[in-house]
């Protein structure tokens, strides 16, 4: 009994380094690559927008993610800092559809419908980065969402030979962006585990000239 305990401890022991290894990794590889600034970030002629969904809980409450990426997104945009918004996101079912939420909203912000271009298969990180150079056709381009999540898209772009850098949307504090913070030391291990299998989209399909 004994021994098994001690053989769960140790196991334990090396999972949370091996969880703290992959969260330095991806964000040591990031550095220079993320802008908070407007005015300093290069100009990239797409801009990749991750999904998210517009409401929480019982759907009375914005998500804060989704709506500061949306902000994020018309700032750029705004500011000629992208000529089209790739919008990337879930669709897997008829009653919920990312894309096509972000674009309605960009919309009414004053951003032109031919800007916009939907990818309705993001269903995860990976997928949309991949999807945005396979389907899409994309060599470079700007990721946009925040901070954390652009920092482990980044990584997954690199490693499938993109070149890309990030704008960071507004930050979320508090309990609402601690366990999302939690959840992605998870998805950074899943990350780095994704590459080395060379784990690939979900569904990929017919090509899009963009």
């Amino acid at each position: 009994m004994k021994k098994l305990i001690k053989r769960g401890i140790k196991l334990g022991v090396i999972l949370i380094l091996a969880i703290l290894l992959a969260n330095y990794h991806i964000n040591y590889n990031a550095k220079g690559k993320l802008y908070n600034s407007i005015e300093n970030i290069p100009k990239n002629r797409v801009g990749l927008v991750l999904g998210a969904g517009k409401y929480v809980g019982s759907g009375n409450h914005v998500n804060l993610y989704y709506k500061y990426r949306l902000e994020a997104a018309f700032l750029l945009y705004q500011n000629k800092k992208i000529d089209y918004l790739l919008i990337s996101g879930d669709n897997s079912t008829v009653d919920y559809d990312e894309p096509s939420t972000f674009k309605q909203d960009l919309i009414d912000l004053g951003v032109p419908e031919d800007k916009i271009i939907l990818d309705y298969a993001g269903f995860r990180t990976l997928d949309s980065v991949v999807r945005a150079k396979k389907i899409f056709g994309l060599d470079s381009f700007t990721i946009i969402s925040q901070q954390f999540h652009n920092q482990r898209a980044i990584y997954l772009a690199e490693n499938n030979n993109l070149n890309v850098i990030a704008f960071n949307a507004k930050a979320i504090k508090g309990r609402y962006g601690f366990k999302t913070k939690i959840r992605e030391y998870l998805a950074r291990t899943k990350a780095i585990i994704d590459v080395v299998i060379n784990k690939q989209p979900k569904f990929l399909g017919p090509k899009i000239k963009l």
